[in-house]
């Protein structure tokens, strides 16, 4: 069972029926909620902040993650938490389940954790290399998780799926036909139409960067997938929780290391080059990655992103417009990524 995005309002994104929340707080043995308060932080999912006779939690509705794919994912923070990382257990409902399926909804519940969400940029240095510890303990406890059975092996290889040019520029082709059809003149429909001609101007003239080699560089293990400032709880100066697990996947090391610096420290249409280089030495602190492989990851989500637009697919295909600004902010990035690649590459092969 997959729970798919839909196109309905923020407002009813927002909505829970009392019916269903009542059935909710029955199920994982809540009593009734005093408070209750919509977290509008999430992109995909939806919160709840709950106050209840049983404690204050965090109620969240899952959206985009398989049924048996979330009950994995969940089914091993209880042992990343048991070893000190900054990681919540989820509660479980009194069939001993972590997941409640209610009105066709699919649910998991977490104790509240205090603390407040921090852009990248925002974090000092010392924060920002704290960060790439962070996520170097957790690869490595995800590793433990595996070796004891919570996760399935990990391949020796895994090949990527690397964009041609041609499909690229099909692709963008395609979605300009659907932006001119569906355009009703806004600024947003001017500037994806010239992002995309741009797009197209942009592939040709640096197709001859695009990875060659379908297999990555460098180790492969068990990754979050969504480590970004939405996703992590700072308290005190400290990280206190890291959120929403349900991109749980086996990657190149590399790629997350790469894919976290670019959302975390990849703001308003620049890269934040010494956080940069400062996350990756914390990272390298506990993790040895080669350069090799962190000049491959870097290469990797650069034409990833060269080749992707998922951001426009939602607006004009699904009729979300939830990553509208998400959109216009990373365009700007591969704009000017693109024309200093090297300095880029440097900030994170010499972290």
């Amino acid at each position: 069972m997959v729970a798919h995005v839909t196109d309905a309002s923020a407002a009813d994104k927002a909505h829970i029926p009392e019916s269903v929340l009542v059935e909710l707080t029955s199920t994982f043995g809540l009593g009734e909620v005093r408070e209750r308060r919509f977290l509008a932080d999430g992109l995909m999912n939806a919160n709840w902040r709950i106050d209840t006779p049983a404690g204050v939690f965090a109620l969240k509705r899952v959206t985009d993650v398989s049924l048996d794919r979330l009950r994995r994912n969940l089914g091993v923070l209880a042992s990343l938490a048991s070893e000190g990382l900054p990681v919540t257990a989820p509660v479980a409902t009194a069939s001993g389940s972590l997941v409640a399926e209610v009105s066709g909804g699919v649910w998991c519940l977490f104790p509240w954790v205090a603390g407040v969400h921090v852009r990248g940029v925002d974090l000092s240095l010392e924060q920002v290399a704290e960060l790439g510890m962070q996520l170097g303990r957790l690869h490595d406890g995800l590793g433990r998780a595996c070796a004891r059975g919570l996760l399935p092996a990990v391949p020796d290889v895994m090949a990527a799926d690397v964009t041609t040019r041609e499909r690229a520029v099909e692709k963008s082709e395609r979605l300009s036909q659907v932006v001119r059809e569906k355009s009703t003149g806004t600024g947003f429909d001017v500037a994806a139409a010239a992002a995309l001609k741009q797009r197209r101007e942009l592939i040709g003239k640096h197709a001859d960067r695009r990875p060659m080699d379908t297999v990555p560089a460098g180790a492969l293990g068990w990754t979050h997938g969504d480590v970004q400032y939405r996703n992590l709880l700072w308290e005190g100066g400290e990280m206190v929780a890291v959120l929403d697990w349900d991109r749980v996947g086996v990657r190149p090391y590399a790629e997350e290391v790469a894919r976290t610096a670019q959302v975390q420290f990849g703001v308003g249409g620049v890269f934040d080059l010494a956080r940069v280089s400062a996350f990756v030495r914390g990272y390298r602190s506990v993790v040895p990655l080669e350069t090799e492989a962190l000049a491959d990851g870097v290469r990797r989500l650069w034409w990833k992103r060269m080749t992707d637009y998922w951001p426009l697919e939602f607006h004009y295909v699904r009729g979300d417009h939830s990553f509208d600004e998400l959109f216009t902010a990373d365009e700007a990035l591969l704009h000017w990524w693109t024309d200093r690649y090297g300095q880029v590459e440097d900030a994170f092969t010499q972290g």
